[in-house]
């Protein structure tokens, strides 16, 4: 077994709790000598120790492991693979930068961010699309807001815990929950509730809040379940506003004109919690073995609902299957990315084609599967279907998308989605990457882009099956 030095990590984990090196030491029954070398990579981990580390603090299993920096890494390949310069840093190198400076590491992250931002907002003023902002370091309002709960692993336990206790004490159960928020919004906070009728060729919003009146109106083409999701968003406002506002000033990193749409998010997130309430959410993922259409039918809610919420399930104690949440459009348009797990596709050049998100397209309303291996070495089993919404009548306008959720492959047993798969067949892992412009796979016949930093070859006597062979093959 590779012995295991986590020095770094070890000492977030003391300064996250608040403790000094003789307060762990306590806590762990070992002297300070020991956690000061271990924390200066001085003794390897060792499995008694982590067995302690995890019983103490309850902590994800993946914490010391390697792969709980994977996302750091990936978006740190992102930073040097738009520089020229970078392409000649190692993952290695990466790798050590992560274990030994991960704060450092963080930052770098940071600024570059902040760079494309600046970078972006230039172009729209040099193209004449300048959007009126003063600010050119600017980030998309968008991107902040998926890196906000993507650097939180898409779960905020303020927000899960009091949906939760807000669903036990107004006695809520399951079924008919749009009709009892109803009821709650009438009788506590007196909003009454419309139902709305639009033109098929011209559908309306979704959710409108008239407070001066106390009318909230609903658009007649939504289901149960999304009517539930959007009287649920606006009792978060109701109810969450303190809190809400606190998790906002913690952001201290947030841009300020990114912080009204994280409160929408934010909200968002509540709504969602309060409909699928963790316990009995988890409870029914775990029973069900995570089979998506069973849980869409018994909480009255839709596939992307589903997913999305089985992303956020990391309480300790009561983890769920970390999981991968994605959205794409045909096109291959990421508009929706979570994440639980180290799973990380680039920024960079769009995502990897061989990823079955893609092939859903062609089997409309049915769940496919693929057993993928990144380049780092690491399986995971992914399902994709797709999903659309519309408004009633053939020539209305729909929004049509593929959903996928992944998870690392040493989880396929806790899902039915791996039934009748070759699991431990190894030669059945598609090979796919982050995104042709970062992936490091040389030999991929389906590369649209050559990756960034890496000369290509170009011989006037040979013609390759492989597009853009890097100098460095042969």
């Amino acid at each position: 077994m590779q012995k295991m030095y986590a020095g770094a990590r070890l000492r977030t984990l003391r300064e996250q709790r608040g403790l000094s090196q003789s307060g762990l030491a306590k806590a762990l029954e070992l002297s300070v000598s020991y956690i000061n070398q271990l924390e200066h990579d001085q003794r390897p981990l060792t499995v008694p120790v982590l067995l302690r580390l995890n019983s103490r603090f309850d902590l994800d299993m993946g914490f010391f492991a390697a792969d709980s920096d994977a996302r750091l890494i990936a978006d740190l390949q992102d930073v040097f693979a738009e520089d020229p310069e970078g392409a000649g840093i190692t993952t290695a190198e990466m790798d050590d930068l992560v274990a030994r400076v991960p704060a450092a590491a963080r930052m770098l992250v940071g600024l570059h961010r902040r760079l494309r931002g600046a970078t972006e907002q230039m172009e729209r003023v040099s193209a004449g699309i300048d959007s009126g902002t003063t600010d050119s370091t600017a980030a998309m309002p968008y991107e902040d807001v998926r890196d906000y709960f993507y650097d939180r692993r898409n779960h905020i336990p303020e927000l899960d815990t009091a949906a939760e206790e807000l669903f036990r004490h107004n006695g809520f159960s399951i079924g008919g929950l749009d009709l009892q928020l109803t009821t709650l919004l009438r009788d506590k906070y007196g909003i009454v509730v419309v139902i709305r009728t639009d033109d098929p060729n011209s559908p309306g919003p979704k959710r409108v809040f008239d407070p001066k009146a106390g009318v909230l109106t609903l658009a007649r083409r939504l289901s149960t379940g999304q009517r539930a999701f959007q009287l649920a968003t606006q009792l978060a406002f109701l109810t969450q506003a303190a809190v809400i506002d606190d998790l906002i000033d913690q952001a201290e990193t947030m841009p300020e004109h990114s912080r009204g749409l994280l409160r929408i998010g934010l909200a968002n997130y509540f709504a969602g919690a309060l409909i699928l309430p963790y316990t009995p959410f988890w409870d029914a993922a775990e029973s069900l073995r995570y089979d998506i259409e069973m849980l869409a039918a018994k909480f009255e809610v839709g596939f992307e609902t589903v997913c999305h919420r089985l992303s956020t399930l990391q309480r300790p104690g009561k983890r769920g299957v970390p999981f991968f949440f994605v959205r794409t459009d045909r096109a291959g348009n990421i508009s929706k990315r979570q994440s639980a797990t180290a799973f990380h596709f680039s920024r960079v050049g769009g995502s990897c084609p061989l990823w079955v998100v893609h092939e859903a397209f062609s089997t409309p309303g049915s769940i496919r599967t693929q057993i993928a291996q990144m380049p780092d070495g690491r399986n995971y089993l992914w399902l994709a279907r797709t999903t659309d919404e519309k408004a009633p009548g053939f020539l209305s306008p729909k929004r049509d998308f593929a959903i996928g959720l992944g998870c690392d492959l040493a989880y396929s047993e806790k899902l039915v989605y791996s039934h009748g798969l070759p699991i431990d067949d190894p030669r059945t892992a598609v090979p796919i990457g982050a995104g042709c412009k970062v992936c490091e796979r040389t030999d991929c016949a389906q590369r649209a882009f050559p990756q960034l930093g890496r000369p290509i070859r170009v011989d006037d006597n040979s013609s390759q099956n492989i597009p853009y062979v890097p100098t460095t093959t042969v």
